[in-house]
């Protein structure tokens, strides 16, 4: 993993030198005589037997990257983002000419010299692939930069198509940006070197004269003039794809972040939203566009257009579904809130307190934090019925005036760098996973050594590789407590200068964590055999699932042997945010992108099979909880989706849990038994399936149809993003199915209930045999799913993981002034509250599907810094965290965590424009 040189940074000047400045007549922004991919690093030409590919930046700098023969598209993608140390680079791509030298885009999926006939040969170049409509509010100063490139790129090539006055004005902006203030011999020499506009002579005198305007401007003023500019511009991002409609009239095609777009010449003639699309297709040569009848009536729903080749209407609609997928949050009407433009993918696993377990809780009241079946039902009827399990007397408002004035002696005191509060990220969360770790070391190990349960092979197996890296992060964990001890509580010059980083204890830690790569590698094995060994050994299966109902184990237990590998994902992520913040001359930015390069290192070995764990883990956990399915574990299986849906039957729409795999579908019901089991009433297999929007059809909102080979089956789900989820992962999943060579072994039961038959009668007999079952854990993700009428996918599963937090968290009392401190552990679309970091388990649990977050209004009366309000029905708790970093940490967590029309968050950003805005 090369490292990173010449980091981008902002530099507060009033005239700076970008690149392709031909003076230095202001201050870099890169180091002194870097171009943007010089400061990618030392990647040069090498000399292995793989492939050396050839890579051209945004500042037509190129670079070489020495891949392996057989990297697929996205080692090339990770390799140029890392160079560059690109953050936001969802917005990228990379894109070649191919055989009829069309601009195309590399495929991240596939392997490269499957895509591209003769790799070395050809010339990739990084482009920006995705125009959000506000590219002022990208987060990184260094994204609108190469924005602001792009725009550039596009300018010169003609491709951004507007009026002499707007063009000189775009130009006059970049040159500021590379020259900085006007000079007039500067200028002329500048044009007469730089090309910026196809016909520039024609308004050389009025760019100049423009540009004596700007002076003061610093070159990130200017990136953001150039992009408030262009996106006005009705070929802003615009690609064109030739085409014919019916009539034979030649036109062309595009498609932006709104929807797709028609043009004739430059001018466009048509827009279709997202919203009036039904379908994208492709049949040959002719691209189609169906529409919803309401926007062309039921007669004139199918738009055809004839396009050059087969493969160029491939490629139109590969950009097409990529934009769908990447700008679909936009056209929702709610939450008004930052738009998220990305996702990512990762998994999601967990298990609120358990209220049943031996140990007596004072939280077993039930409320929305409590996810017991009488929660669930109360809390979906009369929200505000339910008493806060937070409202307890071991939580009550004894000494909360004290708590305050400590509270603001203790901001006073530590330290208020930025730096100091993500080091304390790492403490906090490393606290919570020593805590994880201990779930099995300690209290899973003892259950089994009580009960002579476990096979003495499985032992070995298990601890051999658990303890030593247990052993590990307690000296770890030992070492940032103490480096954070000194550096809040230490004041003198020289205390300042040893201690007041973290970079050293993060790199000494990472580089000793590669000796335990073999343990990690392993882990595939101890997750496999403990499966198999619960099957085959019924006293360890009895103790496995006593285990579960305990507190201490607040998720399942499999979930808890994942954590080592993922906690490496979250160094990774600390230490790029410290890498981020620091300037390349401080004293602690070595050291941490040092450690970042080890921990990256480690990671990448480690990601694929993180991925096939975190799919088997989940394909174990539903094992448990669907009763009428064998084999869920199957090899090749993946899990996809989850969640609620209502089944059309005789009697109406049943509400149904629904299951997508990548090779069958399964419906099912909730018993209303202490197991709170779903028993499996259908299973479908993708093989020869159809889906199909059927609102129109049968009168039901959000409604679609599913046809198989053995039936058909008609389900609404509970909004038009729901549906549009469902449909697209079904679709995704048939074509996965179509490729696959094996057959699943899971067929239908010919004797089993048909769909159309299915009735209160069936219901009753599954409540039956669902007594028969043993007690069962009841608190999983698709409990809350059931409850909260949403779906959960495995990227949204595996982006949970992702995102963890810990710390101490004030909590505000209900009709009171009150502030109650607690330990929080935010994990797994959840919170988990705790009394003191110190405590075995949560005293109570708060899923966060469905709730909004946003900054207290007037009405609420709370005047403090750094507070946030979640609220679900009637339900409100008001937080209050320690500093704006931790503030901002939520805020961040807020832009991945979106599902559907149900958010997770919703931030009012104009409560609290100095934090939220950046």
């Amino acid at each position: 993993m090369g490292e990173i040189e010449g980091t981008y940074r902002s530099l507060q000047t009033p005239a700076g030198t970008r690149l392709g400045a031909q003076y230095n007549t202001g201050i870099s922004t890169l180091e002194p005589g870097q171009s943007l991919s010089s400061a990618m690093g030392a990647g040069g030409k090498g000399h292995s037997r793989g492939l050396q590919i050839r890579v051209q930046g945004l500042d037509d700098a190129q670079e070489f990257y020495d891949l392996e023969s057989k990297a697929d598209g996205q080692t090339l993608h990770n390799e140029v983002f890392r160079r560059i140390n690109l953050i936001e680079s969802d917005y990228f791509g990379l894109e070649f000419q191919n055989l009829q030298m069309n601009w195309v885009w590399l495929e991240p999926t596939k392997l490269i010299v499957k895509q591209v006939r003769r790799p070395m040969n050809t010339l990739f170049r990084l482009s920006v692939k995705f125009f959000p409509p506000d590219p002022g509010q990208l987060q990184e100063e260094f994204t609108r930069y190469l924005f602001s490139l792009q725009i550039k790129r596009d300018l010169i090539e003609g491709r951004l198509n507007c009026t002499e006055n707007t063009a000189a004005l775009l130009a006059s902006h970049l040159v500021q940006s590379e020259i900085g203030d006007f000079d007039d011999i500067a200028d002329r020499e500048f044009l007469k070197i730089n090309k910026l506009l196809p016909h520039q002579e024609r308004v050389q005198e009025k760019i100049m004269e423009i540009h004596r305007r700007h002076i003061g401007q610093t070159p990130a003023e200017t990136d953001f003039q150039v992009l408030e500019i262009a996106r006005k511009l009705e070929m802003y991002g615009v690609r064109f794809h030739p085409a014919a409609d019916r009539e034979g009239t030649k036109i062309n095609l595009a498609v932006a972040h709104m929807g797709l777009q028609v043009f004739q010449g430059h001018t466009k003639i048509n827009t279709f939203n997202w919203s009036k699309i039904r379908k994208l297709s492709f049949k040959r040569k002719r691209f189609l566009i169906k529409l919803h009848p309401e926007v062309h009536g039921p007669h004139q729903d199918t738009l055809e257009f004839l396009m050059g080749s087969r493969d160029q209407c491939k490629i139109f609609w590969k950009n097409c579904v990529e934009h769908h997928s990447f700008f679909r949050l936009l056209d929702q009407p709610q939450p008004k809130t930052k738009a998220v433009f990305f996702s990512r993918g990762s998994s999601f696993r967990y298990r609120y307190s358990a209220t049943d377990s031996p140990q007596p809780s004072p939280f077993n009241t039930q409320g929305p934090l409590c996810l017991s079946p009488s929660f669930q039902m109360s809390t979906l009827s009369l929200p505000g019925q339910a008493p806060s399990p937070l409202q307890s007397p071991i939580l009550n408002e004894v000494g909360t005036a004290r708590l305050e004035e400590d509270e603001e002696g203790r901001r006073k005191r530590y330290p208020t760098d930025k730096a100091y509060f993500i080091a304390k990220e790492i403490l906090t969360t490393e606290r919570t996973y020593l805590k994880d770790l201990e779930v099995i070391t300690v209290w899973f190990r003892s259950a089994v050594i009580k009960e002579n349960a476990m096979p003495e092979g499985l032992m070995t197996l298990l601890f051999s590789n658990i303890d030593p890296i247990y052993e590990f992060h307690r000296g770890f964990l030992k070492e940032i407590d103490q480096r954070l001890a000194l550096w809040e509580g230490r004041s003198n010059a020289h205390v300042k200068g040893d201690y007041q980083r973290i970079g050293d204890v993060m790199l000494h830690n990472m580089c000793a964590l590669k000796e335990f790569t073999g343990y990690l590698q392993k882990h595939d094995e101890v997750l496999t055999e403990l499966e198999k060994s619960t099957k085959r050994v019924k006293k360890l299966e009895t103790v496995y699932k006593e285990f579960e109902l305990q507190k201490v184990c607040y998720l399942p237990l499999n979930t808890f042997l994942l954590k080592p590998i993922q906690r490496l994902m979250h160094y990774k992520l600390i230490l790029e945010r410290l890498c981020k913040h620091y300037a390349p001359q401080h004293r602690d930015y070595d050291d941490c992108k040092e450690a970042l390069k080890e921990v990256a290192e480690i990671a990448a070995q480690l990601q694929s099979s993180l991925i096939r764990l975190e799919n088997f883990q989940k394909l174990t956990e539903l094992q448990r909880d669907l009763i009428g399915i064998e084999n869920l574990t199957a090899p090749g299986r993946e899990f996809i989706r989850e969640g609620c849906l209502y089944k059309l039957t005789k009697k109406g729409l049943q509400q149904r849990m629904f299951f997508l795999f990548s090779d069958m579908l399964l419906y099912t019901s909730k018993g209303v038994t202490a197991t709170n089991q779903f028993k499996v009433h259908g299973q479908l297999p993708l093989h020869g399936m159809i889906v199909e929007e059927s609102e129109n059809e049968w009168s039901v909102p959000h409604c679609f149809t599913i046809y198989s080979a053995q039936r058909t089956i008609v389900v609404a789900a509970s909004s038009k993003v729901e549906m549009n989820k469902w449909i697209e992962d079904l679709n995704m999943a048939i074509d996965m199915s179509k490729k696959c060579q094996e057959k699943s072994d899971l067929l239908l039961d010919p004797n089993e209930v048909s769909l159309e038959q299915e009735s209160e009668d069936d219901m009753n007999s599954s409540r039956c045999s669902l007594d028969k079952q043993s007690h069962h854990r009841a608190n999983t993700t698709m409990h809350v799913c059931w409850h909260r009428n949403t779906s959960v996918s495995m990227s949204d599963h595996s982006l949970a993981v992702e995102n963890q937090l810990s710390g101490y968290l004030l909590r505000k009392f209900k009709n009171s002034n009150g502030w109650q401190k607690l330990w929080v552990v935010f994990t797994n679309f959840c919170l988990f509250f705790y009394k003191t970091h110190q405590d075995d388990f949560p005293l109570a649990s708060l899923p966060l599907l469905g709730y909004t977050v946003s900054t207290p209004g007037e009405s609420d009366s709370i005047h403090k810094e750094y507070v946030f309000k979640l609220q679900f029905k009637s339900h409100v708790y008001f937080f209050r965290a320690e500093s704006e970093y931790t503030f901002e940490r939520y805020g961040q967590l807020v832009s991945v965590y979106h599902f559907n029309d149900l958010v997770i968050y919703q931030i009012n950003v104009q409560c609290c424009p100095k934090v939220w805005d950046r």
